[in-house]
């Protein structure tokens, strides 16, 4: 059978069904569509999904490739074809990350402070309430004004619930801003509709003041200031079972990749041993 429209729409019902997050289910259909573009009128066979497979291999980088091979994977599990599903492409790891991709602290703060200048308190929180909590930003919507009451957050995602914690000065600033702005109640950060702030949205705010803030576009996404703060906190605390809990992963080696440090970092480090005579 070839890949109809018809498919496409079950397999989206099936990922709802499933609770998979809007952010899981977009990038799941994406991917899926993707192959079903390239297949064409053709039934999928394990030569059409290692072609594309070439394919992708040759536009993209190993990671972008084994993300996306992962939905076609999951899609074809579910028309029932796991027979012809690909490997990942094998990855060696890495010691240290890339210093041009990494955001600092500095940049961080010079980006807050690029959002208040430019007179956006909702940007500036947001990415406050990201880099304080180390919540996702598909997980904002949890950021209520009776969360912050509370000092915590009840977040439910993939299946699971966890609590995330909203320290003091944060709290104050999120209580202060909804005051400002009538939310007496529900999640805080909302467009003028009053519904929750979505991804794309946020992350546009954060490319408009790269240049403001002097941080290089490409350091300036949501997810960066998410793994900012496991570097932080594993900074201070060495507990990557900890982090991984606070930051929603079931596994510890995903949690690994948040807290690889920069070649500077890993260079000076090295120096530190002091082994050469």
């Amino acid at each position: 059978m070839n890949i109809t429209r018809k498919t496409m729409l079950r397999f989206k019902n099936s990922l709802i069904s499933e609770e998979k997050s809007p952010a899981t289910i977009e990038k799941y259909l994406r991917d899926a569509g993707g192959f079903a573009l390239f297949a064409g009128s053709r039934e999928p066979t394990k030569e059409t999904v290692l072609a594309y497979k070439k394919l992708l291999i040759s536009r993209y980088s190993a990671r972008s490739v084994n993300s996306m091979l992962a939905g076609i994977n999951i899609f074809l599990s579910f028309i029932g074809k796991d027979e012809i599903k690909v490997k990942a492409v094998r990855l060696q790891k890495s010691a240290f990350c890339s210093e041009e991709k990494e955001l600092t602290k500095a940049e961080y703060l010079r980006l807050c402070r690029a959002a208040e200048k430019r007179k956006n308190t909702r940007l500036s929180l947001i990415l406050q309430a990201v880099c304080g909590t180390g919540i996702r930003i598909s997980e904002l919507k949890y950021i209520t004004v009776e969360a912050a009451r509370r000092g915590e957050a009840t977040v439910s995602c993939k299946g699971k619930t966890r609590t995330i914690f909203i320290v003091k000065e944060l709290r104050k600033k999120l209580l202060s801003y909804a005051v400002s702005n009538g939310i007496k109640s529900g999640t805080i950060f909302i467009t003028r509709s009053g519904k929750p702030i979505d991804r794309t949205s946020i992350w546009r705010e954060m490319k408009s003041i790269c240049a403001q803030a002097n941080v290089l576009p490409q350091k300036v996404f949501p997810h960066n200031l998410r793994r900012l703060f496991a570097r932080t906190f594993y900074f201070l605390e060495k507990d990557i079972v900890k982090l991984a809990d606070i930051l929603g992963h079931s596994s510890i080696n995903t949690t690994r990749i948040y807290i690889i440090s920069t070649g500077t970092e890993h260079r000076r480090r090295m120096e530190k041993m002091r082994m050469i005579l």
